[in-house]
């Protein structure tokens, strides 16, 4: 009696141990550097490469949510995380098996043959005096919450980079038509060389100059193919899709991605939320701090439940009863295994304190990148109107003999550069726009239903 009111006791006492997670303050300013105080909400679900007003690429956002290996993996790792939580709980602290046998036997002296049937049944149940157990689901919860933001972090990722790849495919196409553009240019002055030549207005060397800077030109076509070729190949693997529809649909030609406007940041407490990486940070914190409860449960009693029922053919059984398990001898090892997980869960909260910061920085860099990037194109693109300006006015003047072939050739080759730099200032303050969506966190929910 006095051993069972001790059991019902601890029974009664149980309580879970260690710390309870409660999300560590954190000092955050007000707003970022060149952003405002205005909070933006959630963001998850925001669409922002609709604004890009780019039908293929909508589409192609589409489909690569749905079959995308990357988003794959991340979404089979959150069913493994579900799977570990079902196997804590109630279902960790309860086992038991049933057998049964049958066995047939004989020998000199024995007639015919004997059959004997045995079965059991056994279980046990421990009983959570200490939380340990509690603690161990709370791990297990945190977990799938962290398999969930990672999984968010993945499709920002795979977000991220078609953007890219889909950017800088249609910027080597304009490259390519630019450069056509720059070839038709230098044809025609070879042309009109050649015309002077002949009436001895102008040299040998002059015609063979006005040759080579159009063989330089035409050169250029299969880098900037090829490497338009390996942007949609990049885009055809992260759809995990053949490249050959792939490229033939990109191979029709679109403009460049232009720069959408709008680029509001929130305030660096709406990351806590917003940002995917911080959230799983922070669930990983919170599963370090329930490893802690873990360990601190298992330094004290341990009490189970257990039980058997077994039959054959000559006797019936059974058996229930507790048992107490004091952990005496090996304090020592536990203690110093509680002091390791303390000191993980600190590494942990450093960790998280860490991805905030970095996620701040992002925003800041990605901020400052637009504005820069925006203010760049616009320049570059009023430059390259103004040099095709010039190289229409400079053959103007050649025709007419008012300048020499090399004043045409050097505007002809900075009209060229002009152009093409401008192009690039453009795809880049496109990819900007996407980078700062990213970098607070928009679109991390998005699913293969959502876009086009």
């Amino acid at each position: 009696m006095k051993s069972q009111s001790l059991i019902l006791m601890l029974f009664l006492a149980g309580c879970a141990v260690g710390p309870d997670y409660q999300r560590p303050e954190i000092a955050l300013q007000t707003r970022f550097d060149q952003g405002s105080a205005e909070a933006i909400g959630a963001v998850a679900s925001e669409q922002w490469w609709l604004s890009y007003n780019d039908k293929v690429l909508s589409g192609l956002v589409k489909r690569g949510l749905a079959q995308s290996l990357d988003v794959m993996a991340a979404t089979e790792a959150i069913r493994e995380a579900q799977a570990n939580l079902r196997g804590t709980g109630v279902n960790s602290a309860a086992e038991g098996t049933l057998s049964a046998s049958t066995t047939a036997s004989g020998g000199d002296g024995i007639n015919g043959t004997v059959s004997t049937e045995n079965s059991a049944l056994s279980a046990a149940f421990v009983l959570d005096l200490f939380g340990g157990l509690q603690r161990e689901q709370e791990a297990a919860k945190a977990s799938v919450t962290a398999a969930r933001a990672d999984a968010e972090t993945v499709r920002l990722a795979w977000l991220a980079e078609l953007v890219s790849a889909y950017s800088n495919a249609r910027y080597y196409q304009q490259v390519l038509a630019l450069t056509r553009t720059t070839i038709n240019a230098r044809a025609e002055t070879v042309k009109i060389t050649q015309s002077q030549f002949e009436a001895g207005a102008t040299t040998e060397y002059e015609v063979a100059e006005a040759q080579a800077r159009l063989s330089s030109a035409r050169a250029g076509l299969p880098q900037y193919a090829a490497l338009f070729d390996a942007n949609v190949y990049a885009i055809a693997t992260l759809l995990n899709e053949p490249a050959g529809p792939i490229a033939a649909q990109m191979q029709k030609g679109a403009p460049q991605l232009s720069t959408p406007s709008g680029s509001n940041t929130g305030v660096p407490a709406d990351l806590l939320r917003n940002r995917p990486d911080v959230r799983s940070a922070e669930a990983d914190l919170a599963a370090a701090v329930a490893a802690v409860g873990v360990a601190e449960a298992a330094l004290y009693p341990s009490l189970s439940l257990s039980g058997s029922v077994g039959r054959s053919e000559s006797t019936n059984s059974w058996s229930f009863g507790p048992q107490l398990s004091l952990p005496v001898f090996n304090q020592g090892a536990l203690r110093a295994s509680r002091d390791a997980d303390t000191s993980a869960a600190k590494q942990a909260e450093i960790s998280w304190r860490g991805a905030v910061s970095s996620a701040i920085e992002d925003v800041q860099v990605a901020q400052s990148n637009l504005s820069r990037y925006r203010q760049r194109a616009a320049l570059l693109q009023t430059a390259a109107r103004d040099y095709d300006r010039a190289l229409t006015l400079a053959q103007e003047n050649y025709r007419s003999g008012a300048i020499t072939l090399l004043d045409l050739l050097d505007t002809d080759r900075n009209a060229a550069s002009a152009k093409i730099t401008a192009a690039s200032a453009v795809n880049d303050a496109a990819q900007a726009w996407a980078t700062l969506k990213i970098a607070i966190g928009a679109g991390s929910a998005a699913t293969e239903l959502t876009g086009g």
